[in-house]
């Protein structure tokens, strides 16, 4: 057979790999200590967790660099506002407020209805906080206009007057305002715009940004205050502009107790699936050791961060589960290996022959994984940023620990068995007792005429029964099929996947915020955003063909289909010269007539910003949008069509700081993915014997990505922040289960390759599968849990733990028996 790759490189890592195994082995004590008192000091991070925590929305789940920032930017130092004039429609925030919804079945502009929310909107008004020596109301704090809180203007139209309201704007004697951001589940006349009846009123309560400490004790004492006045007639949900923060700061302590349950059940997995009726040969300790060297990873890891100043991100919370999957499926890939090492031999030979055997595979795995999650560090997103990177160090310290505490752990296991002594008692199993006994009964196997050790019962499944059905050319077939249907699922998932984190996701599901993001959507979801458009230069507005440029933007902006309608001082401006027969066609009429305008509407000086001279430097108009399409594609569109203006424009809304990760998120997870697929399989090309099967390692990479992505869609997840960064991670678990197998296969001194894939499985199917399985029973937990972001951690892991085991125990095997030519080197059949 024809040799395709080199195996030098990998003869030079096991020699290694044997070297290290026999100096471990001859001094366990040494490799036991050393990371304890390691773990132990870099453990001292923790002290510093809570100046570490960065967990602000915005800043960790918007992309870092978001063109909405810039913008933001741009229309802070160009309209700075006035603080004594405030207006909602002009913030380039969201601002601090307080808000309610009421909403009744019999409708809310009955008489008692509109008296019940008059009533609750005083008791608000009227609300006292104490704060220290201190009392203050919403009077103190409230944002407004000429001393006076600035008005929910329904209820001063509908309380205690008979008039007919007109939706989507009214109109009346004072002024004119829009309903639709105040009233919802609205019915009109027929052919009219009057109110029949609305089914809700949402009221706002807004408090300057400049008071700190005292507007968040106001809101909560709202929200203390709101909780508690819904009625049988009358129900109110209720919010903050700093609820979504304060919920989401909630999450972790929802799952502190999963976390708990999770070590417990992966323990109990361990013990039981490394427990054998040989009481001196069962793993019990080792097991027991395993799981606390993931611990001892994830202390290190996250200490080490720590005390480098590295912000922790609440995301980086669901690392452990992962560190743990990583940690438990080495261990069960050396107690493997251990197994099948000659029992007369001495402990250090035999740490040897195991590190030989088991020292490329994990460090393929673990070079592979810790790739992926630094590539990940790449992303846009700072929650993906802080997970990739506590997650890669402590992948990191899981494989040193692996090598060094774990393998001292078994050596010093292995000298216990040498003197046949009894994993519990430690006392000296006579060799004439039976080797099968009760637990609490001393027994053991004589290991004087044994070469190995006896075979687990799923390895001996694997070999004489699993194997041989697996390479069965009509199964072979069969399995062809399935992955074909399987690819073909896959990929229309992909085809469907939608994109965005809701920010409602970010909070728990039993929080107040969700009944009020309901109300929000059912009642309130017609009418979209209000969008700022500046326009960007001096122009000289005066002048007839400067307006018409400037029309004709406006009139691209009005001719998209979910434009309802704009609204621009110098359109105001030109009303108001026609009304007062003002001629405005020359620079100093115009600047002269301006200044008079400014003094009527006072509110239209926050859209120019004016030099020393009087010169409008730039200035802004509003365009209100219909929710008529997704609100991100509404963001897409405008900056289309501003970039097409002749005009230098730029549109802003608060919301679309957020929006921005539906124009990064596709591309960058792509991205992200293929560079660490490419990384992965340059690692595998390094250390694999065979050229052929690192590129079917990276083939396999990718089928699971795919599949995860597209059965993910298919159960309910978004590709946002939080599915990036199990994407991610899934990419480096991925490999882990088809790298094993496949190094299993070209290093397997068979010739025939049905035999090189059988004993492949007779080898590492077991421990692959009870890695899977401990990392599903680890996560399964989760899917408890009242948080979005962890149950789509459950989601994606199970994904990536179901497909990679499929992948690894069924495709790939398959697939390699089809590549004679994988095989690494010839050698006689033994078999």
């Amino acid at each position: 057979m024809v040799r395709l790759g080199s195996d030098c490189l990998e003869k030079r890592l096991r020699l290694c790999f044997e070297a290290m195994g026999h100096l471990v082995g001859s001094h366990p004590w040494w490799f036991l200590v050393a990371p304890l008192l390691l773990s132990t000091g870099l453990g001292s991070g923790f002290y510093f967790l809570e100046d570490r925590v960065a967990n602000d929305i915005e800043e960790q789940f918007t992309p870092v660099d978001g063109q909405a920032k810039e913008e933001r930017r741009y229309i802070r130092e160009t309209f700075p506002g006035n603080e004594s004039v405030f207006s909602r429609l002009r913030l380039s925030t969201s601002g601090t407020y307080g808000t309610l919804i009421a909403t009744s079945e019999g409708g809310v502009l009955t008489a008692e209805a509109l008296q019940n929310i008059a009533e609750l909107d005083s008791e608000v008004r009227s609300m006292v906080v104490h704060h220290g020596n201190q009392s203050f109301a919403y009077e103190d704090l409230c944002a407004g206009a000429l001393g006076s809180c600035a008005p929910n203007d329904i209820l001063d139209v509908t309380v205690g007057n008979r008039v007919n309201l007109t939706f989507p704007w009214f109109h009346s004697e004072n002024g004119s305002f829009p309903l639709h951001g105040s009233l919802g589940g609205v019915e009109l006349c027929r052919n009219r715009s009057a109110v029949l009846s609305s089914r809700a009123i949402q009221l706002f309560y807004y408090l300057r940004q400049d008071e700190g400490a005292k507007t968040d004790l106001w809101l909560q004492g709202f929200l203390h205050l709101v909780s508690n006045a819904s009625t049988a007639s009358l129900q109110v949900s209720y919010s903050t502009s700093r609820s979504m923060q304060w919920e989401f700061q909630k999450t972790p302590g929802s799952v502190i107790r999963l976390f708990s349950a999770a070590y417990a059940i992966a323990i109990t997995f361990s013990i039981i699936s490394c427990w054998r009726l040989d009481n001196v040969r069962t793993k019990v300790w080792v097991a027991l050791c395993g799981v606390l060297s993931t611990a001892l990873a994830v202390l290190s890891g996250f200490g080490t961060l720590l005390l480098l100043d590295q912000p922790f991100v609440m995301t980086a919370a669901s690392c452990p589960f992962m560190i743990l999957g990583v940690g438990l499926d080495d261990m069960f890939i050396l107690i493997a290996c251990w197994r099948r090492t000659r029992v007369l031999d001495s402990v250090p030979d035999r740490l040897a022959g195991t590190y030989g055997d088991a020292g490329v595979s994990i460090s393929i795995t673990t070079l592979t994984n810790a790739l992926a999650l630094f590539v990940g560090y790449s992303s846009p997103f700072g929650s993906v940023r802080s997970f990739c990177l506590y997650a890669g160090v402590s992948v990191c310290f899981c494989y040193l620990y692996s090598i060094t505490f774990l393998g001292a752990c078994m050596a010093l296991n292995g000298r216990r068995e040498a003197k046949d002594q009894h994993w519990f008692t430690c006392g000296k199993v006579p060799e004439d007792l039976p080797p099968k006994t009760s637990i609490c009964c001393l027994g053991g196997q004589p290991n004087g005429i044994m070469e190995e050790e006896e075979p687990e019962a799923m390895s001996h499944i694997f070999e004489k029964f699993y194997g041989p059905f697996l390479t069965h050319k009509c199964v072979k077939v069969c399995v062809l099929l399935v992955y074909a249907g399987y690819l073909a699922v896959s990929i229309y998932g992909c085809l469907i996947l939608k994109e965005g984190l809701d920010t409602k996701h970010l909070a728990l599901d039993d929080s107040y915020i969700i009944d009020y993001f309901e109300d929000q959507r059912q009642h309130f979801s017609d009418y979209g955003l209000n969008v700022m458009v500046a326009v960007k230069q001096p122009l000289r507005y005066w002048d007839q063909s400067e307006q018409e440029r400037l029309r004709s933007c406006m009139s691209e902006f009005e001719s998209l289909t979910f434009v309802s309608g704009t609204l621009a001082w110098f359109l105001s401006f030109q009303r108001y010269a026609k009304t007062n027969d003002l001629n405005l066609t020359s620079r100093a009429a115009f600047h002269t007539h301006l200044s008079h305008f400014l003094e009527v509407d006072s509110i239209f000086k926050l859209d120019l910003n004016l030099s020393a001279g009087g010169q409008i430097q730039a200035s802004r108009f509003f365009i209100q949008t219909l929710q008529k399409i997704p609100k991100e594609e509404v963001m897409v569109k405008l900056r289309q069509t501003a970039a097409e203006c002749p005009v230098p424009l730029l549109v802003f809304h608060p919301a679309f700081i957020y929006f921005d990760q539906y124009t990064v998120v596709r591309a960058k997870t792509v991205q992200t993915v293929l560079v660490a697929a490419v990384a992965m399989l340059v690692v595998s090309l390094a250390l694999m014997p065979s050229p052929l099967c690192p590129v079917w390692v990276a083939f396999s990479v990718c089928s699971v990505i795919v599949g995860v992505t597209g059965f993910m869609a298919l159960w309910g997840v978004n590709l946002d922040s939080i599915s990036m960064i199990n994407l991610v991670m899934c990419t480096g678990f991925s490999v882990d289960f088809s790298a094993h197998v496949s190094y299993a296969f070209v290093s397997s001194s068979k010739t025939d390759v049905n035999k090189k894939a059988t004993d492949a499985l007779a080898r590492l199917g077991y421990p692959i599968l009870q890695g899977a399985l401990s990392t599903i029973l680890g996560v399964v937990l989760l899917s408890l849990s009242g948080s979005y972001i962890f149950r789509t951690f459950f989601k994606v892991i199970f994904l990536a733990m179901t497909l990679g085991l499929i992948h690894g125990l069924v495709f790939i095997p398959v697939i390699l028996t089809l590549l004679a030519a994988c095989s690494a080197k010839a050698s006689s059949d033994d078999g």
